[in-house]
């Protein structure tokens, strides 16, 4: 699918996702596990164990687990269920990272013509 001639926005590479019934079966449990985890936070927030040193430990310990869980949960749904795809990018000359125009990309006079660089200034759309 590569070819030497590639423009900007072309698909260089495209491969689809896998999909396997592990990594589905994977996600179900880590989510059930997510769902445990998130009512047991919650329950312990309505009950005040945040309020001793132990209680609020123990809560810190379980957000800890929960975003975890959630950080395997998105990186087994990045690896299995999303396609893996490059894009052919144009690079771009430094000067037009700077939105400098072509022809200023050398510079330009200081005080090389005031009036348009002020009706510039007042009226951004004004052409020369």
């Amino acid at each position: 699918m590569s070819s030497s001639g590639s423009t900007y926005g072309d698909i260089h590479r495209y491969e689809p996702a896998r999909e396997s019934t592990t990594a589905a079966i994977a996600i179900v449990l880590l989510t059930i596990i997510e769902v445990v985890f998130v009512g047991l936070f919650t329950y312990g927030l309505l009950n005040g164990w945040g309020l001793s040193e132990v209680g609020n430990m123990y809560l810190g310990g379980i957000l800890a687990v929960i975003f975890i869980d959630l950080a395997f949960v998105l990186m087994l749904y990045r690896k299995e269920f999303l396609p893996d795809v490059m894009i052919v990018k144009k690079r771009r000359r430094k000067w037009e990272d700077l939105y400098v125009r072509e022809e200023e990309q050398y510079g330009t006079e200081s005080f090389g013509d005031a009036w348009d660089h002020f009706k510039r200034a007042v009226y951004p759309y004004y052409k020369r």
